[in-house]
């Protein structure tokens, strides 16, 4: 039987194999910019669905650990990141990459 931590394992590879389609699919930055924190996310549900478990013991830390500071530098980046697009559509007046062949839909 598929205990829970593996449901969630499974759910945060399939969170991120749908971001990473999505990331190359877009040619909108923000897109990208929102596409990447879903991957982020799967990855967070993997740290934290795949650690060993066992009855009556409690949950390991270190994992724990690792997806809160995961949260806080994805806060941050994104915050980052949405600077930049904004700097480069106020630059450009494009929320896309100049060399990027890809029509904007």
């Amino acid at each position: 039987m598929i205990g829970g931590g593996l449901i969630y394992a499974m759910a945060g590879v399939v969170l991120f194999a749908l971001g990473f389609y999505g990331f190359i699919v877009h040619a909108h930055l923000v897109r990208k910019l929102i596409v990447f924190n879903i991957m982020g996310s799967g990855v967070f549900l993997v740290l934290v669905g795949l650690p060993q478990r066992v009855a009556g013991t409690p949950p390991d830390r270190v994992s724990e650990a690792l997806v809160l500071t995961g949260i806080v530098v994805a806060v941050s980046a994104t915050a980052f990141g949405l600077a930049l697009v904004r700097r480069l559509y106020d630059l450009t007046g494009e929320t896309r990459l100049p060399n990027d062949p890809r029509p904007e839909p």
